[in-house]
């Protein structure tokens, strides 16, 4: 049996999985206990947004044991290092040269790849997972001793086809596939982009590209209530990566709750792999579908694999309450119980309905936050989709307002990935083309049709996922706000009373809310509602984590054409 050690006791695993899958799996919910109020934590985004599940490796500290693939022999401690572990040997930042420089790995980025790679281009295209397909298509690492978890996926034709397209782009040299591979800030110097790697990244360095396409996906958006920041309460897409990635049952007994369609996918798949889901609990109401019934005939695969949930659910008699929220985590170290109750017609919640479920797991997810922090930094133009988030707006081409800047997948509006594959193909094509060569107009102009009746279609399903903005007014005063700073509601509303309306930036002065590890990716949403800033966008200079001794040796940091490096924000 294979084993790692975490606080000196043996954690057995099974090839491929990670370290957090694994401690989860050995009954391990919290991973380590904060620095303030010394309260447990463990695994919750489960894709490495929320840097909860943060632990010291091999005497390197800080890491995010669900990045992190579990290997014979790791220490892993919950206690911070006792000194900083030495730094990576130094040496020059390796440097490649592409046409096209893609990052994530998802439906969008494969598609455009593979579109590129037909046209003879250089491709670099670099995705932070053990394997290509984003949250889509996520499977175990090659090698692994887990099964692929085929009955969880769909389009698996499609994956198999583009897995090949890049594999044939490898062999003959044109594509420069880096798994693993995490960036931390892309920067326009002249004609081209750089695209800076971290430096744990296997093969660290720069990426230089005339092209550069961002498809970064999202991840869920999480709103606060009492107790969500309890081991065990997950987002639905935590939920989702255990059992894809490592396949790990995060409980025996689970609800899932929040809006969107999301959820049925998550908790047919649980249901389907031997979790009791107690009950699926959707914000929304039923119907209301008439008016959206063009772009629904249009998409009969959609119809077909929403049924094909229902019934599954309906098999495993699994409880679907609409109008139906979670209002509170209990538990003392880990989650035990959840209180669900009803919404109101005005969408607030009826206390006098509410009623409490044993679980040992809870998923929740309010749809999709889209990842824009390598965009934001250069100001590209943006535009309010219709859930209500921001995202880049691009033309034809996937092009964005900034010269050679490409988005697709969930980075232009979250749509599903049928909507990247078709995005993400126009993408690479729209490269051809600027590079001179002549394309197959009638193909072009299938491709763009295909967009735009599934942005029709993907509209319409946001338009009825709910995203309830006077949550935070049910929530009480001691209710965690930012999980990685512990900054409480009640402390964020007595600034708000004191210095009358403020931006989230002077929030984070004040109460040090998004301060964190994560920098306010989880509790930005709940932030800019708190301000009453919903369409502000956050520029972070940098998209994740480095040291600054990393940042220092970039001189491209400092003259570079990004305006968020030249002025102050």
């Amino acid at each position: 049996m294979t084993t790692f050690r975490f606080d000196g006791a043996e954690i057995p695993f099974r090839r491929g999985q990670s370290v957090a899958a694994a401690l989860l799996a050995a009954g391990v919910s919290a991973v380590r206990r904060t620095r303030g109020a010394d309260a447990p934590r463990g695994v919750f985004c489960g894709i490495g947004v929320c840097f909860d599940c943060l632990a010291t490796i091999d005497g390197a500290g800080g890491v995010r044991t669900c990045q992190v693939i579990a290997t014979e022999g790791l220490e892993v401690t919950s206690a911070e290092p006792a000194a900083s572990a030495p730094p990576p040997s130094e040496s020059a930042a390796l440097e490649t040269v592409a046409d096209l420089a893609i990052v994530g790995g998802g439906p969008a980025g494969m598609a455009a790849a593979a579109a590129a790679l037909e046209g003879g281009l250089r491709v670099v295209l670099m995705d932070a997972g053990a394997e290509v397909g984003g949250q889509y298509w996520r499977f175990p690492p090659a090698g692994s001793d887990l099964g692929r978890g085929e009955d969880l996926h769909h389009d698996l034709a499609t994956y198999a086809g583009l897995r090949e397209r890049l594999a044939e782009g490898e062999r003959a040299g044109r594509l420069d596939l880096r798994r693993g591979t995490e960036v931390w800030a892309t920067v326009r110097t002249g004609q081209a982009w750089r695209v800076h790697l971290t430096p744990t990244s296997p093969r660290p360095g720069v990426i230089t590209a005339r092209w550069l396409l961002v498809a970064t996906g999202a991840h869920d958006l999480a709103l606060p209530f009492p107790g969500w920041d309890l081991p065990g309460v997950m987002t639905v897409g935590g939920l989702q990566s255990l059992l894809k990635g490592s396949d790990v049952l995060p409980g025996q007994r689970v609800v899932v709750a929040g809006s969107g369609p999301f959820l049925l996918p998550v908790a047919a798949g649980l249901a389907a792999r031997g979790s009791r889901v107690l009950a699926l609990c959707e914000a929304g109401r039923p119907g209301g579908w008439a008016r959206g019934l063009p772009a629904v005939v249009a998409q009969p695969g959609k119809v077909r694999e929403a049924a094909g949930y229902a019934a599954l659910l309906a098999r495993h008699r699994v409880q679907l309450r609409s109008a139906t929220v979670v209002v509170r985590a209990l538990g003392a170290q880990r989650l035990e119980a959840v209180e669900v109750a009803r919404l109101d017609r005005s969408g607030r919640v009826d206390r006098s309905s509410a009623q409490q479920i044993e679980v040992d797991a809870l998923g929740v997810s309010w749809g999709f936050v889209p990842r824009l922090d390598l965009l934001t930094p250069h100001r590209p133009r943006m535009r309010r989709g219709v859930d209500g988030q921001m995202v880049v707006a691009v033309d034809g081409w996937q092009a964005s307002s900034i010269p050679g800047l490409l988005v697709a997948g969930e980075t232009c509006g979250v749509g599903g990935a049928g909507l990247a594959l078709a995005e993400g193909r126009l993408a690479g094509l729209g490269v051809r083309a600027a590079q001179g060569e002549r394309l197959d107009d009638a193909q072009v102009a299938r491709l763009r049709r295909e967009v735009a009746s599934l942005r029709r279609f993907a509209d319409l399903v946001q338009a009825r996922t709910v995203v309830l903005h006077g949550w935070l007014h049910d929530q009480p005063d001691d209710t965690v706000l930012c999980r990685c700073e512990e900054t409480r509601l009640g402390a964020a509303r007595a600034v708000i009373a004191q210095h009358g309306d403020l931006d989230p930036g002077l929030l984070k002065h004040h109460t040090r809310a998004g301060m964190g590890w994560c920098q306010g990716r989880i509790c930005g949403p709940a932030t800019r509602m708190l301000c009453g800033t919903p369409d502000r966008v956050e520029e972070r200079l940098l998209a994740t984590p480095v040291r600054l001794g990393d940042l220092a040796a970039r001189s491209d940091m400092h003259r570079s054409e990004n305006p968020a490096m030249k002025e102050p924000t």
